[in-house]
């Protein structure tokens, strides 16, 4: 059975695990206080999720999700994420992360900025412009006339192409942005952010993005 590390127990952290549990994956779960906090969300989710360091959730992962404040990201350990896939969920949100000079300056992305942090890992952008309350409410089978699309990016193929999967096993077509250099496009502020649009309307809210 497939685990899923998941480095950040927020709403989107816990969402995704509660996701991953009902589709058949075992999950371990971290956040910044330590596994011992989490035992009521671990006790909810049931026999296929544990609580974990982000070091152990790192290590446990086949896939792993990084849901953490942006400002936090380098505290990720990235010994044991080599030569994995990392979901990356991250946004810029200056009031809470302070401000970084690239991402005000447009000389890079946020999972740009992840990917230079873990260099021997494949970092792919995931669920970051849905709100989490939506992860487990809004899909819908393959097919269903006005399905929710999200957008993922990568520099990696397989990484799209494992994004794509999990995308329809939640319930949502998948409409790939390209590189990491062009998530900026699903990022805060852009037209695709945290709507309800079909795969259509997201191909238009992309190419309508301004940087």
């Amino acid at each position: 059975m497939t685990t899923v590390g998941i480095i950040g127990a927020g709403n989107i952290g816990h969402a995704l695990a509660r996701g991953f549990v009902d589709h058949g994956y075992d999950v371990a779960i971290a956040n910044s206080r330590g596994p011992e906090t989490l035992a009521d969300l671990v006790g909810e989710l049931g026999e296929h999720a544990r609580a974990a360091t982000a070091q152990d959730a790192a290590e446990a992962g086949d896939i792993v999700v990084v849901t953490v404040p942006l400002k936090a990201y380098t505290e990720i350990p990235a010994a044991p994420l080599a030569g994995k896939t990392v979901l990356d969920t991250n946004n810029y949100y200056w009031e809470r992360d302070g401000r970084i000079a690239a991402l005000d300056e447009k000389r890079t992305t946020t999972s740009q900025l992840l990917q230079e942090h873990l260099p021997e890992s494949t970092v792919v952008k995931a669920f970051n412009h849905i709100p989490a309350a939506d992860i487990l409410t809004d899909g819908s089978p393959a097919g269903t006339p006005g399905r929710r699309a999200l957008a993922t990016s990568s520099d990696s193929e397989e990484a799209v192409a494992l994004v794509t999967r999990i995308y329809d096993e939640f319930g949502f077509d998948t409409v790939n942005v390209g590189p990491l250099a062009e998530s900026w496009r699903v990022e805060r502020d852009q037209p695709a952010y945290v709507v309800r649009q079909n795969r259509d309307e997201l191909e238009q809210n992309l190419a309508r993005a301004e940087r």
